[in-house]
């Protein structure tokens, strides 16, 4: 996806608008951010069907996390710096909060 300024923004003058390659660059982080809201969104989804049915919650609270860590990382490329907006907005669980950027669990056995 992508997306154009109104063409007063594009300026041949270097240091004066956005560049064609920075409004591309800007509609890319747009879009990659969404779609890491919504992997997050579906991983939640996934977390609060796997507690209502009592399966496999430690690897859907994995996922959950991994998502979550993809979508941070993703706002600060954006500028977007305090992570408790996005916490409060998707509605994170705290035990998904407490594995952001722990590797998963592996079985001993």
């Amino acid at each position: 996806m992508s997306f154009k300024p109104p063409s007063f923004l594009i300026s041949a003058t270097p240091g004066q608008g956005l560049s064609p390659l920075d409004v591309e660059l800007a509609g890319e982080k747009a879009d990659m951010l969404a779609r890491a809201g919504r992997k997050l969104e579906k991983a939640l989804e996934k977390l609060e069907a796997a507690r209502s049915s009592g399966e496999a919650v430690s690897e859907a609270v994995d996922d959950a996390a991994d998502a979550a860590w993809a979508l941070f990382i993703q706002r600060e490329l954006c500028g977007l710096r305090r992570q408790a907006d996005a916490v409060r907005l998707y509605g994170i669980p705290k035990d998904v909060m407490a594995r952001l950027g722990a590797g998963k669990r592996r079985e001993t056995g």
